[in-house]
């Protein structure tokens, strides 16, 4: 069984975003947008990220090495959303995943946060299953027209 561990993030934890946000497998998963990021940009939404106290944030680490990033950003109506990345390839696949929202849901519970969503890809099956495995259900698809690179996302919440 898979054993992770969540821990806050740094400054210098800027370096797994540059490497991950490039990597063009993880991008079709995700954004879809294949545009070149600059380190700028990067350091701008990392430096963004790092000061926002609203937010929950946390690195992924499995075995002592940092292989994502998952974060839980309150939206309108008392919703959160969920987003989690296992930025590490050759880590995908050993249920990481699930082991890492099953520990953030235990720090939602404990703050009474039980309004939670998450958007992915339809074609992301692995993430999808994942999902299920941790008590979310498939609620709908939402289609976002101005978005070319992803132009729909399935919704689920946790049930």
């Amino acid at each position: 069984m898979a054993k992770i561990s969540l821990r806050h993030i740094t400054k210098d934890d800027v370096n797994y975003f540059k490497k991950w946000w490039r990597g063009e497998e993880l991008i079709k998963l995700t954004s879809g947008d294949l545009t070149p990021i600059s380190d700028d940009e990067i350091n701008q939404f990392f430096s963004d990220l790092i000061s926002d106290h609203n937010n929950l944030q946390f690195m992924i680490e499995a075995n002592n090495i940092t292989i994502g990033n998952i974060s839980l950003s309150e939206k309108p109506e008392g919703w959160f959303e969920l987003q989690i990345l296992i930025g590490e390839k050759n880590e995908w696949g050993k249920g990481y995943g699930v082991d890492a929202v099953n520990e953030l849901l235990k720090i939602t519970k404990k703050r009474s946060i039980d309004k939670i969503f998450l958007e992915v890809r339809p074609t992301n099956n692995r993430a999808i299953s994942a999902y299920e495995k941790c008590g979310f259900k498939q609620i709908g698809t939402i289609i976002h027209q101005d978005n070319p690179n992803m132009s729909e996302t399935l919704r689920m919440k946790l049930i």
